[in-house]
């Protein structure tokens, strides 16, 4: 049984990805932390697409959390393989480096940052194993030029850069790609409270993306079409 994983999946671009991976045929785990309503309504919409679906909650930041459950998951399904990773779980909290605090730092690198390197370290040696696995890792614009007023985001999503690239080099022999999809600004409730018309306007394209869009790239990256992409940031910004 193929199976997609992909973290932070009640909301977003990740509810996006659910969809997208079930729609080509994977059945899916969703993460998610505390949302069970939003994590419930994903579930019942990815198996109106005609696939398996269950929920996993644990926070990804919680090496303890994800041992035990994704662990227990794995560990009682034997049969099935997660062939699809996405790396989608990461919170914003901006402030300028002068006023951050501690735990606005912490919280920020320990999601997106640890969390990669705790669900991935569960499931890839799996894929190796089988030859066969994709692990996509959610970055952003932030994470490649930097952005004022983000620096913990900025920190956070570019150390997942790396990760992404030393890590490709570990798993290629093995056909298991790792690759990196870098939105800009993109129309989910991680943009909200953003001023959205003037930063459209320093888009090229003059419009934030939407979160279908990141999932279709996403899709792509985990179909056979991709085999021989790995160790890449792919951006998905409209130009900026």
């Amino acid at each position: 049984m193929k199976y997609a994983l992909v973290t932070g999946g009640s909301r977003g671009i990740g509810r996006q990805c659910c969809l997208k991976l079930a729609s080509m045929g994977c059945n899916i785990l969703i993460n998610y932390v505390s949302n069970s309503e939003a994590a419930q309504k994903v579930k019942s919409e990815v198996e109106g697409l005609g696939v398996k679906c269950e929920l996993l909650q644990f926070d990804v930041a919680d090496a303890e959390q994800v041992r035990t459950v994704l662990g227990a998951w794995i560990e009682a399904n034997k049969e099935s393989l997660i062939e699809v990773l996405v790396n989608n779980a990461g919170i914003r909290k901006d402030n300028l480096m002068f006023w951050m605090s501690d735990e606005e730092w912490h919280s920020v690198v320990d999601t997106s940052l640890d969390g990669a390197f705790y669900v991935t370290g569960m499931v890839v040696k799996e894929m190796m194993a089988a030859k066969r696995g994709r692990v996509i890792n959610m970055v952003s614009l932030s994470g490649i030029k930097g952005i004022a007023g983000q620096v913990n985001y900025s920190a956070a999503k570019a150390g997942v850069i790396g990760f992404t690239k030393a890590l490709a080099q570990e798993c290629a022999k093995k056909k298991v790609t790792v690759n990196a999809v870098a939105p800009g600004f993109i129309e989910t409730d991680m943009t909200e409270g953003l001023d959205q018309d003037m930063l459209k306007r320093t888009v090229p394209m003059g419009r934030f993306g939407r979160a279908e869009e990141v999932a279709d790239l996403v899709g792509f990256l985990a179909s056979e079409s991709a085999s021989y992409i790995t160790g890449e940031v792919i951006s998905i910004n409209g130009g900026l």
